[in-house]
């Protein structure tokens, strides 16, 4: 509505606005700890999906959601959230402007807008846009392909920094070799094993500073920290382009779950270099990757490119309804 006044009407009501509930169906919703969920810096976007991230509060929980990420999504983003227009008359919008709380739903019927370029029928799958958060339709098992490129390959790739942990804050002192990357796996004395830089809140980039690590409540004292991660060389695009938060098909030597998590040299093309969290060593072969990925909610009826549509997941456990 320009300016607040309405500029169309239809014969039929539509069926809602994305984020509505769909039903009075039993839902359920994302669990955050104290002081979660709020929206990151760029905002959430109300009816696509979300995924949470760190800093985590004071049990380990994530506090942050976001409209984009990697891996499976935390929830949608359902039309409760309290927003405000920033801007004096301006028109309502979709977005949950950064810090303000945020609720996600992990089940339950609801009504989201299909913004792929096809057409959704009943029993599709509801996929997610790693970029945005965008909700797209396909059979399941059928993530859409957003690059691919011949010649590719992976190689191993460390680096060595004295650090310390507190909580889940890496804060690194020195840099004897290499780069602190995101999606990295360190190791060394005191570090619990699987631990993963995830971002880093201050310093020199990739080098003195501090960083948020995937798991919390460790108290390591200063110790030489390992890590190590893949460095993915992009060869020759065939088409799209690799972007952060997309995840690698696996074929050939790419090992299932590897995602791009960091760009290093170029803009995802031709020649590109990126951070990989996995460092299994890929020779020369076409790596793709994937630009959504597949959700628990699937269609309750037929719905064309940029009509609303009903969706639905099962009420589950949590840690069990978005594995």
């Amino acid at each position: 509505m320009p300016g607040g006044w309405q500029t169309q009407c239809y014969a039929q009501p539509a069926i809602g606005i994305a984020g509505d509930m769909a039903s009075n169906n039993p839902i359920a919703t994302f669990d955050a700890g104290p002081f979660g969920l709020v929206a990151g810096s760029a905002g959430v976007t109300v009816g696509r999906f979300a995924w949470v991230t760190n800093p985590l509060d004071s049990n380990g929980a994530p506090a942050i959601a976001n409209s984009f990420g990697a891996g499976n999504v935390a929830g949608l983003v359902p039309r409760w959230n309290a927003a405000s227009n920033a801007t004096y008359l301006s028109d309502a919008g979709m977005t949950v402007l950064p810090g303000y709380g945020v609720a996600l739903v992990t089940g339950g019927d609801w009504i989201v807008k299909n913004e792929g370029t096809t057409q959704a029928t009943r029993g599709m799958k509801a996929y997610a846009n790693f970029l945005t958060g965008a909700v797209s339709f396909a059979a399941s098992g059928s993530p859409t392909t957003g690059a691919s490129a011949t010649g590719s390959s992976i190689a191993a790739s460390t680096f060595s920094v004295t650090g310390s942990i507190a909580g889940n804050i890496l804060t690194v002192s020195a840099v004897g070799s290499g780069t602190v990357y995101p999606g990295a796996t360190i190791s060394g004395t005191g570090i619990a094993t699987g631990t993963q830089v995830q971002q880093q809140i201050s310093g020199t980039a990739g080098g003195v500073g501090a960083y948020y690590v995937s798991i919390a409540e460790q108290t390591v004292a200063s110790t030489t920290v390992s890590g190590t991660y893949g460095t993915l060389t992009v060869g020759t695009i065939t088409t799209g382009a690799f972007a952060v938060g997309n995840t690698l098909n696996a074929t050939g030597s790419v090992v299932a779950g590897t995602q791009v998590t960091a760009s290093i040299t170029g803009s995802g093309g031709t020649g590109a270099t990126m951070v990989v969290n996995n460092n299994n060593v890929v020779s020369s072969q076409v790596i793709s990757a994937v630009s959504n990925v597949e959700t628990p909610f699937y269609a309750l009826h037929s719905a064309l490119a940029g009509e609303m549509v009903k969706v639905a997941a099962a009420v589950a456990g949590y840690g069990s309804q978005l594995a």
